[in-house]
């Protein structure tokens, strides 16, 4: 329930704040929207018993905690990204809402220590290695899109974007397949092998993009002398040559694990 009113309230005061175009405005009201509807829709189901049902054809319990795991994902990058952008000596009203956004990524991280630590819970996917690497490889590729800027009017950082897009869709399915165990039987392929392939062009993608978006989005584009990280586009750009690698080292990272079959990974 401190979940559900801490996000109410943070979104409610930041709308208060005024509306942007900024894209990190936009991902912190759908954050702050999304995460409480998640946790509501969870605690009525569980009110109700209804997760008995549920239990028929997916595992409940990997479903909560991996979901409590991607909230507090969300919320804590919220809480930074919003700190950074909206909090000033100056504006009073943005650290309230900062401190309201760091308030409801804590108790969302609590819940994970006490599904993880405390209650000692092992997910059989979403909250395992295997399927929350997946969700930190979608978490970052959201992180880029949002960060994109910069790119228009240049083929080869288009191309980069193309790159981005391609598995991104693809990690929601994988996700919610695994999780929906009686869909994972009916397909008329190996999802595990169809995994596999997946990581391979993933990695191809993300190597493509981290070599060519820094070389066509920095030569001849020096860090300006005066680049606060708030509002200097350079560092937003350069925001997004970090977070490719970041995603490079997942998806290999994934990639190595699931060829080597360890940590829970399947190679079929």
């Amino acid at each position: 329930m401190a979940q559900i009113l801490l996000s109410l309230v943070t979104f409610l005061l930041a709308s208060f704040r005024g509306g942007s175009s900024h894209t990190y405005w936009n991902y912190a009201m759908f954050t702050w929207a999304f995460c409480p509807i998640m946790t509501l829709i969870i605690t009525i189901i569980e009110l109700f018993k209804l997760d008995i049902l549920l239990v028929l054809c997916m595992d409940w319990g990997d479903f909560t905690t991996g979901m409590a795991m991607s909230s507090t994902l969300m919320t804590v990058s919220v809480a930074i990204t919003y700190g950074n952008f909206y909090a000033c000596l100056k504006c009073l009203y943005g650290w309230i809402v900062t401190i309201f956004a760091f308030l409801c990524a804590l108790v969302y991280t609590l819940e994970v220590v006490k599904d993880k630590i405390l209650d000692k819970k092992k997910g059989s996917y979403l909250a395992a290695l295997p399927g929350f690497w997946k969700v930190m490889e979608a978490f970052v590729s959201c992180m880029i899109f949002v960060s994109l800027t910069g790119y228009r009017d240049r083929p080869v950082l288009i191309l980069c974007v193309i790159a981005y897009i391609i598995p991104f869709p693809i990690l929601p399915l994988i996700i919610a397949t695994n999780i929906l165990k009686k869909l994972k039987k009916c397909l008329p392929f190996n999802l595990d092998r169809f995994v596999f392939i997946f990581l391979v062009i993933s990695v191809v993608l993300y190597v493509f993009a981290a070599i060519m978006w820094p070389i066509f989005m920095f030569r001849n584009n020096p860090r300006p002398s005066d680049c606060p990280p708030s509002f200097c586009i350079w560092a937003i750009q350069f925001m997004v040559a970090f977070l490719t690698y970041v995603n490079l080292i997942l998806f290999t990272l994934d990639l190595i694990f699931t060829l080597l079959g360890i940590c829970d990974f399947k190679r079929t």
